[in-house]
């Protein structure tokens, strides 16, 4: 399942697409096929055909032929009713994410400072409504989904995606939670738009950001961003730990100096 959640690449292709004005530039087959992965995701892994067309709203013979062009090439498993992605499909994301300079940038910080701090520690970008992992130092399994570049979460629920919200212009920030899906994660997840928008406020102001049991029940974790020599926003750093290691008041205290201290390092060498 891990898998159809590395595909930054392929979002990029679709919106490179879209963007596409004259109609003989336009590969109407290319797009299709690029719906039909992006379909797949970590809570649709396996799909049939029915569904395919439902989610994309390609008609079925449309949605089949993608769907067995990329059984043909390797792309897909299919037992006769349902497809799933295989990873062949990495090909497409994490050659992308290799050719960024941030991932390699960001990584020996990463690994100093889960070191450091004897805490896993991630670094996103925003996706729309997603944030996408770049790179990753995992001192223990936090979560039980598993986490590596590539990885997609929902941004309005995770400390990373809060702080990437709150550097966008508010009507940006406010279309964008308008488009996300609000479903709760967990018991504790907030699901208004109008407070989730109050903590995207304080997070603007405090210049980090603290989530409690909000993408999966026993897990804290707070972020920053992270800034480029220009000062500007390009991504955000966040360390994750079991919430019984820490309240959420004691995670500024204990955590938040070695977070700022990188976000002042990296923002000397940030493009």
């Amino acid at each position: 399942m891990v898998f159809v959640r590395m595909l930054t690449f392929v979002h990029t292709l679709t919106q490179i697409v879209r963007m596409l004005n004259k109609p003989t530039d336009y590969i109407a087959s290319l797009a299709k096929g690029l719906q039909v992965i992006e379909c797949f995701r970590a809570e649709t892994p396996r799909l049939s055909i029915a569904q395919v067309s439902e989610a994309t709203g390609l008609d079925r013979a449309t949605a089949r032929r993608c769907l067995l062009t990329l059984h043909r090439l390797g792309y897909a498993d299919y037992d006769g009713k349902f497809f799933q992605l295989t990873p062949r499909v990495l090909r497409l994301g994490m050659g992308a994410l290799a050719a960024l300079p941030l991932p390699q940038l960001v990584q020996p910080w990463l690994d100093q400072l889960s070191e450091q701090i004897h805490q896993s520690s991630s670094v996103s970008i925003l996706d729309e409504t997603e944030i996408v992992y770049l790179a990753r130092a995992a001192q223990r399994k936090v979560m039980s989904i598993g986490l590596m570049p590539g990885s997609r979460l929902p941004a309005h629920c995770t400390s990373m995606g809060r702080v990437l919200l709150a550097a966008l212009p508010e009507p940006e920030m406010r279309a964008l939670l308008e488009r996300s899906d609000l479903t709760p994660r967990t018991p504790l997840a907030l699901t208004d738009p109008v407070e989730i928008a109050a903590r995207i406020a304080q997070t603007r102001d405090q210049g980090y950001a603290i989530i409690d049991q909000e993408v999966e029940m026993s897990l804290r974790s707070i972020a920053v961003p992270l800034y480029n020599a220009h000062g500007r926003v390009v991504a955000a750093l966040n360390t994750g730990l079991p919430a019984m290691q820490a309240e959420p008041e004691e995670l500024a205290r204990d955590y938040l100096p070695a977070l700022l201290k990188v976000q002042a390092g990296l923002r000397r060498v940030l493009p």
